[in-house]
């Protein structure tokens, strides 16, 4: 299944980033053999053509789940990320659109019910930036439209897919390390990751009587297409992630172990929870 069903903002910076056109490249590959932890499983991810959002998916299907990958309008990562789900024996849909519209995520949601039947786990990964020095400097365009897509895409992906979740299923919502620590320059970004950890501790209030599960992870610097292409200088992509004590920017393959661990059973006694592979910095829980 392949659908488009908008046509993205048109941004001053270069948002939706390519993963394909990026040097060096992130590093997703899954370290280590599947041990069958998803096995059976249906995932719905978003932001899954590339970034955090791949290195997931492909950790999910190593682990044995089916993946919907949905993203804006990143074609070529897209497909990319179908291919690795299927090499690793796991079937995979790309479904593209914009999850700010509440009526695209009720048909990517039907359309992954159509696919496979179920839905076990719900990622909600996808986001965006833009760096902005000065605070009147954010125009209420670009605060709506961040809002938009960060928090509200949220909660109506998990509206739609509220219905078809069972005792045993699991959230995993991507707040950030902006969230603790702030950022001076991302305001509207971590405003929302804010608003994204918040909403992660109240639904897990909602949904743990039920036996469905809700946490986060909050990751620190990680090289991705968001970085570069979201605005942000040569000198500080130059320096990215060197302000941690681990002296370095993270890759997506380091942060998708949380996304698994939060998704099985390991995690069967945490609920609104997030976990934090930030380099090594200390922040309040």
């Amino acid at each position: 299944m392949s659908t488009t069903d908008t046509t993205p903002m048109i941004h001053e910076d270069n948002l939706p980033g390519h993963e394909s056109t990026l040097e060096p490249k992130p590093d997703w590959k899954p370290r280590y053999p599947g041990s069958g932890r998803l096995a059976g499983k249906v995932a719905l991810i978003t932001g899954a053509d590339s970034g955090i959002g791949r290195a997931v998916a492909a950790l999910y299907a190593r682990e044995g789940a089916d993946i919907a990958i949905l993203y804006l309008c990143e074609h070529d990562d897209a497909e990319a990320t179908r291919q690795i789900v299927e090499e690793e024996g796991r079937r995979a849909i790309t479904i593209a659109g914009d999850i700010g519209d509440e009526t695209f995520c009720r048909r990517a949601v039907a359309g992954t019910i159509d696919a496979f039947g179920r839905i076990d786990i719900l990622v909600n990964n996808a986001g965006e930036q833009h760096p902005d020095e000065e605070v009147q400097d954010i125009s209420e365009a670009q605060l709506r439209r961040t809002f938009q897509t960060n928090i509200f895409g949220m909660f109506f992906l998990t509206q739609a897919v509220r219905p078809h979740l069972k005792r045993g299923a699991a959230i995993i919502n991507c707040t950030s390390v902006t969230m603790y620590k702030g950022s001076k320059a991302l305001l509207d970004y971590s405003s929302t990751k804010g608003a994204i950890t918040a909403f992660t501790r109240s639904l897990s209030e909602n949904l743990v009587g039920d036996g469905i599960r809700v946490n986060a992870v909050a990751p620190g610097p990680i090289w991705t297409p968001l970085n570069p292409s979201g605005g942000a200088s040569p000198e500080k992509i130059a320096t990215f992630g060197q302000n941690t004590p681990m002296g370095r920017a993270g890759q997506p393959n380091e942060v998708a172990p949380s996304f698994l661990f939060l998704a099985c059973e390991d995690s069967s006694y945490m609920s609104g929870q997030v976990l934090h592979p930030n380099g090594g910095t200390i922040v309040g829980s």
